[in-house]
C-alpha cells in the first residue's frame, strides 16, 4: 500500500471528526492541497480548484516543486488563471492516494491501511474537506470555484453544501450526476480491479498488486477520456514495426493505439493505489446534485446560488457529455446566476480541458477577468 505525494503539497489535519455523508467519521484526516499567488488584503481574491479523480494538488510548478503540474498551461503568471492576480488553490480529493486520507492512509486506530474500512466516500465528502480546507486559509468567501471533471461534481456539492462561501463558479466538463454510460464503464473498470486475484479483497501490497486489473480499468478509462474521431486521427489503423510486436503471442498487440494504451496503462498503475480507485469512482456514480431534492437535478441545480457562472464542455467528450453542462448552466440559471454555457469544438473529447489549452484558456481567462 503505497501513497504518491507530490513534493511541496502542504496538509490540513482535521482537529475536529469528518462526518460522513454514509455513515461514520474520519478522525485526524489529512488534506493535501497547493497554493499559487497572494491572499489579497481584503482576501477576495482566492480561487479554489477542485480536480478529477486521478490528479494530485500540484496544478501547476511553484517555488516548493518545480516540476510541471497537471494544469501548468492553465495556471500561473500572465496565464489564463492569473497567479498575479488570484491566490489559488487547488484541494487533492479525500480518498485519493496523494496526500488526502483514503484506503492507503494508516488508520490511527490500528496504524495499519485503511484499506476496505475506509468509510463509504461520496462526492459530498470532498467538497466537505475542500471547505475545511479554506476555513484553515481565513478565506471567508471565494471568487470562483473551478471544477474539472469529477471536479465539477465536487463544486456544485461545495457550492450546495456551504452557501455564501463563493461568488463564481466555472464548470469545466462536469456534471450534476452520474448518467448510465459512465456508470457502466465505471462499473467495468471497478470490476476488473476486483477480479484481479491480487486485489484479494482490498489486502495487496507492493509485492502482489492487481497490476492487471489495474492496467484494464485504466484502458477503459483512456478509451472514454478522448474521442473516436481523435483516436482515428492519431493512430488510423498503422500497425506495429515488426520489431515492436511479439511473434510468439498470436493475440499480442499489433495496432500503434494497442501499444499506446498498453504505455499508458502501465505508467499508471503503480502509480495509483487500486482501493482509492474504487472508492472515488463508486462515489461518483452516486452523486446526483438533486438528492436532496427528491431526485430533482434541476430543483438542486437552483437551490445553488451564486453570482455567475460559466459551464464549458466539448461536442466529443462521450464520458461527460455536453447535455450535462448545458444542463448544469440552466440548472445555475433558473436559481438567479448569470450563467452561460459555452459547447466547444474540440476534437480531443473529454480530456480537451487538460490538452486543448487554445479553446479552453480564453474562454477561463475572459470570465475571470470579467470578476
Amino acid at each position: 500500500m503505497t501513497e504518491f505525494i507530490p513534493p511541496g503539497s502542504r496538509f490540513l489535519t482535521l482537529d475536529a471528526p469528518l462526518p460522513m455523508k454514509r455513515g461514520g467519521a474520519l478522525h485526524g484526516a489529512r488534506i493535501a492541497y497547493e497554493t499559487w499567488g497572494a491572499l489579497s488584503p481584503r482576501g477576495d481574491n482566492a480561487i479554489l480548484i477542485l480536480t478529477g479523480l486521478s490528479p494530485d494538488a500540484h496544478a501547476a510548478r511553484h517555488a516548493g516543486n518545480p516540476a510541471p503540474g497537471w494544469w501548468e498551461a492553465m495556471l500561473g503568471p500572465g496565464k489564463p488563471i492569473d497567479t498575479d492576480r488570484w491566490y489559488v488553490v487547488c484541494v487533492n480529493s479525500l480518498g485519493s492516494c496523494k496526500g488526502s486520507t483514503g484506503p492507503a492512509t494508516p488508520d490511527p486506530a490500528t496504524g495499519e491501511p485503511y484499506r476496505l474500512r475506509f468509510p463509504e466516500l461520496s462526492i459530498e465528502d470532498v467538497a466537505d474537506a475542500a471547505a475545511r480546507v479554506i476555513d484553515a486559509l481565513g478565506i471567508a468567501r471565494l471568487a470562483c470555484v473551478i471544477g474539472n471533471s469529477m471536479g465539477g461534481m465536487s463544486a456544485l456539492a461545495f457550492l450546495l453544501r456551504h452557501p455564501g462561501r463563493a461568488r463564481a463558479h466555472i464548470n469545466v466538463s462536469g456534471a450534476a450526476r452520474a448518467l448510465p454510460f459512465s456508470i457502466a464503464i465505471r462499473s467495468l473498470q471497478r470490476e476488473a480491479i476486483r477480479l484481479d486475484p491480487n486485489w484479494n479483497e482490498g489486502r495487496y501490497d507492493d509485492a502482489r498488486y492487481p497490476e492487471s486489473g489495474m492496467r484494464m480499468a485504466r484502458k477503459l478509462g483512456v478509451i472514454t477520456y478522448r474521442s473516436a474521431l481523435e483516436w482515428d486521427g492519431r493512430f488510423g489503423r498503422v500497425r506495429l514495426d515488426s520489431d515492436r510486436r511479439d511473434d510468439e503471442d498470436p493475440f499480442g498487440l499489433e495496432f500503434e493505439v494497442e501499444s499506446y494504451l498498453e504505455g499508458h496503462a502501465r505508467r499508471f498503475v503503480r502509480n495509483f493505489d487500486p482501493n482509492s480507485y474504487l472508492y472515488l469512482s463508486r462515489s461518483m456514480d452516486w452523486f446526483d446534485i438533486g438528492e436532496s431534492c427528491g431526485g430533482d437535478t434541476a430543483a438542486g441545480l437552483a437551490a445553488i446560488r451564486i453570482e455567475r457562472a460559466l459551464a464549458i464542455g466539448v461536442h466529443t467528450d462521450i464520458l461527460f457529455p455536453l447535455q450535462q453542462q448545458e444542463e448544469i448552466a440552466d440548472g445555475l440559471r433558473a436559481g438567479g446566476a448569470d450563467a452561460r454555457f459555452l459547447p466547444l469544438e474540440s476534437p480531443q473529447g473529454h480530456d480537451a480541458f487538460l490538452v486543448d489549452i487554445g479553446r479552453f484558456g480564453p474562454a477561463v481567462r475572459g470570465f475571470l477577468d470579467a470578476l
